[in-house]
């Protein structure tokens, strides 16, 4: 079963990544739909590769806890996909305020350089778009304290080496 979910987490950070999002769907031309941020850079225009999966996970773990989340143990990405992807989930029971928190992680990264892309706000959901370096982050915040609230810190690695190795861990785990 986790291997599945990862392989759907995948997938749907590889489609977002790719630019299959929400353009052209119900939220285009509202004011809370789906936006690119104005100047942002695509992953070929920042120097794509000079950051590892280390390095990311780290850039991540830095930004959320210093805005005040722990790192919730959960599963972890599959070893062939380890070098491709970074997964960090915080601890949202743990902080008073999971949606400041979360706007201080994306703050924090963008300061650190990673350049916001795209944001889909909705209510009761939030997706940001992040790139650095060849790397595309998604940190999304969805629900809300005291029922189902899910935040989330993903990050793939946009070179070709880990498309290949994507479609290979969802070609394998097709069922």
């Amino acid at each position: 079963m986790r291997k599945v979910k990862w392989v759907a987490a995948a997938a749907g950070v590889v489609l977002l990544v790719a630019g299959c999002g929400s353009e052209g769907g119900a939220d285009k031309g509202k004011g809370g739909g789906e936006a690119p941020a104005s100047g942002a850079a695509t992953p070929a225009e920042q120097g794509a590769g000079t950051l590892d999966a280390a390095s990311v996970k780290k850039e991540i773990a830095g930004a959320a806890t210093g805005a005040g989340f722990t790192e919730k143990s959960g599963d972890d990405v599959p070893a062939s996909l380890q070098a491709c992807m970074v997964s960090w989930s915080p601890d949202g029971k743990k902080v008073a305020d999971s949606k400041q928190s979360f706007d201080g992680t994306v703050a924090a990264l963008v300061k650190g350089g990673w350049k916001e892309t795209r944001t889909s706000d909705q209510p009761m959901s939030v997706i940001k778009s992040l790139d650095k370096s060849g790397w595309t982050l998604k940190a999304s915040h969805q629900g809300k304290a005291g029922s189902l609230l899910v935040i989330s810190f993903i990050a793939v690695d946009n070179g070709p080496t880990c498309a290949k190795a994507f479609q290979e861990d969802l070609a394998k785990n097709k069922q």
